[in-house]
């Protein structure tokens, strides 16, 4: 499993701290790095495909003060997709009418028909980045039909029905940002915490900092705007398990990296 951070707020937050213990992680999650800050939608993203412990730039970078609303941090253990720059996490997209996606999965796509399709046209070779395909594909198609930009309800619709469909049989963890709303899901026990004080709200998948966390609610997506929840959806009951089929898959999976 990889692990991911999250950070909304309506305010800028002081994020050194909680990327340096949050990197220091990497010690289990050797395959890359990535983070992403945010003007509007306009995503900077900043990676590579080696243990964030090992990246002379992530140190430079972390001694200069971040302060930012919006931002998404994800070190990576491969379970799926070579170790390369393309297949570092978070993965962008932009939608037919301007509108820029930025995505970090933690999890694996065990029942991955739905987005297999997209193999041929992703950049690297990840199943995180066919999610990414599958759900700019969903949104265009609406927007499409309507002739007009979703407005935020009916993106964050695009999204639940995604995240239903896509949950059946497999590991999802995300997060999502639309240069809007932080769109938030997991359906694997213990594996996504939230902390939220005043306009602030944190994502981690191991909590860090001192301050309170507690587990992110199953199997139902979650949308934050300026450090507050403004959407929840349904709870669609499919909570992943851990199995030998699916363990087996992995191992035979990663022989290949």
């Amino acid at each position: 499993m990889c692990e991911l951070l999250g950070i909304n707020s309506a305010s800028k937050v002081y994020a050194n701290d909680l990327l340096t213990e949050f990197y220091s992680h990497s010690k289990f999650h050797p395959n890359g790095w990535g983070l992403a800050v945010f003007h509007g939608d306009m995503a900077q993203i900043e990676k590579q495909p080696i243990s964030a412990k090992e990246s002379i730039y992530l140190k430079q970078r972390l001694r200069h003060k971040i302060m930012e609303k919006v931002l998404i941090a994800h070190i990576r253990l491969a379970t799926m997709g070579s170790v390369d720059y393309e297949n570092c996490h978070p993965f962008v997209r932009q939608d037919t009418c301007g509108r820029r996606w930025t995505l970090a999965h933690n999890g694996t796509l065990f029942h991955g028909d739905l987005v297999n399709k997209y193999f041929y046209t992703q950049e690297g070779t990840t199943d995180s980045e066919r999610i990414l395909f599958y759900i700019i594909d969903k949104i265009n198609r609406d927007q499409t039909d309507l002739g007009r930009p979703l407005i935020e309800s009916e993106r964050f619709a695009v999204i639940n029905e995604v995240v239903n469909t896509l949950a059946d049989g497999n590991k999802l963890n995300i997060l999502l940002y639309d240069g809007e709303l932080m769109y938030v899901h997991t359906n694997y026990a213990h594996s996504l915490y939230i902390s939220e004080s005043d306009d602030t709200v944190l994502i981690a998948t191991n909590p860090v900092g001192n301050q309170p966390w507690k587990e992110l609610p199953m199997n139902t997506l979650l949308a934050f705007k300026n450090g507050r929840q403004v959407y929840s959806g349904n709870n669609h009951g499919k909570e992943y398990i851990d199995n030998e089929q699916d363990t087996k898959f992995l191992y035979l999976d990663s022989a290949w990296l």
